[in-house]
C-alpha cells in the first residue's frame, strides 16, 4: 500500500494522533503528523512530528522537526531539528542540526554543512579545534 499526497508547495496536510497508517507516504509541500506509521516517509518538503508521533521506518526530507518517537534513519537535504522530550534510534544525516536538551538519540550523525569531504580530523566535543602556533624566535 502506497499512500500518496500530491498538493502545492503552499499547502499543509496535517494527520492527526487518530491516524495509524501502514504503508510509505510520498508529498509535497508541508505534513503535520501526529499519529502512528509503519513505513517510510519520502518528501521535497517538510516534516513536523508531533508529540504523539510514532515512526517506524525511514525518513527522507527537505528538512524534518521531530517531537514524537522514530526508529529509523532520517535523511534532510537542509536540517534536522530534534525537540525536547523526542526518542530517536537511528542514523541521522543533514547539513544542519539541532538538538534540545532532553532528546534520547541512540545512532550516528553526519552533520556537512559545505557537502564537501572532511579533510581533517574531527575534534572532539569536549576539545576546541586545533590550530597550529605561530613560529616563535630564536634567542
Amino acid at each position: 500500500m502506497d499512500d500518496k499526497m500530491n498538493t502545492t508547495a503552499s499547502s499543509k496536510n496535517v494527520l492527526n494522533s487518530d491516524v495509524e497508517i501502514k504503508g510509505n507516504i510520498k508529498f509535497s509541500g508541508e505534513l503535520a503528523l501526529d499519529g502512528k506509521l509503519d513505513g517510510d516517509i519520502q518528501t521535497d518538503g517538510t516534516l513536523n512530528l508531533g508529540d504523539s508521533a510514532v515512526i517506524n521506518g525511514h525518513i527522507t526530507a527537505q528538512s524534518v522537526v521531530v517531537r514524537g518517537k522514530v526508529h529509523g534513519h532520517i535523511t534532510a537535504k537542509e536540517k534536522i531539528d530534534i525537540k525536547a522530550k523526542a526518542e530517536l534510534f537511528g542514523d541521522i544525516r543533514a547539513s544542519k542540526l539541532v538538538i534540545e536538551e532532553g532528546v534520547t538519540f541512540v545512532g550516528k550523525t553526519e552533520v556537512n554543512p559545505n557537502k564537501v569531504a572532511p579533510t581533517a580530523p574531527i575534534a572532539r566535543p569536549t576539545e576546541a579545534p586545533k590550530t597550529p602556533e605561530p613560529a616563535r624566535a630564536s634567542r
